[in-house]
């Protein structure tokens, strides 16, 4: 089965690709954990975030915001010593801070879900890529995004991260031409 090219060559990516990738995500807990890996990420390979993602579930609360915003120093310490994160003391804090300013949006939108997909690009007929290093790697309304979450108290959510996470929760559709995935990312 023909998959988008980033994916072909390792098993962790394959699956994430045909089960994860370009889907439409909707809830707000998984939203949430997308905009905190997408900020691990950083500098790093997706691969490396999606073999840690299971530590980061654990110690941020199945990425239940409340008990993420109530994290503090000691808590930070503590994970700073933990295998099964990225153990950047910046990223640590940028998560803690998300799960905050996501309490906020949410309280003010009614869901983060209504938020994060009002920066959804119009449904654009350009023509689908046949390699993924030919794919953009950020937007008008990627750049927008970034803007509006950095005002709103999140970090970690540069253009770039904001567009990987638009690719990822279906916000726009990046298989590549002849992806078995892009009749099913629609």
């Amino acid at each position: 089965m023909k998959r988008c090219g980033w994916a072909e060559n390792d098993v962790h990516l394959q699956k994430y690709h045909d089960e994860e990738w370009g889907m439409p995500l909707h809830q707000d807990e998984k939203l949430l954990e997308a905009i905190i890996l997408d900020g691990a990420q950083a500098g790093l390979s997706w691969r490396t975030i999606l073999l840690r993602r299971e530590g980061y579930r654990r110690v941020f609360h199945q990425f239940r915001a409340q008990k993420i915003a109530c994290m503090g120093a000691k808590d930070v310490q503590r994970l700073m010593k933990d295998a099964g994160i990225i153990r950047n003391r910046a990223k640590i804090k940028s998560a803690i801070a998300n799960a905050k300013a996501f309490l906020m949006v949410k309280k003010e939108f009614g869901s983060f879900d209504k938020y994060l997909w009002s920066f959804a690009p119009c449904k654009s007929s350009r023509k689908r890529r046949t390699d993924y290093r030919h794919l953009p790697v950020t937007s008008p309304e990627a750049v927008t995004m970034s803007m509006d979450l950095r005002k709103r108290g999140f970090s970690f959510v540069g253009p770039t991260i904001c567009y990987a996470m638009m690719q990822a929760i279906g916000m726009v559709d990046d298989h590549l031409q002849g992806c078995f995935r892009i009749s099913k990312s629609n």
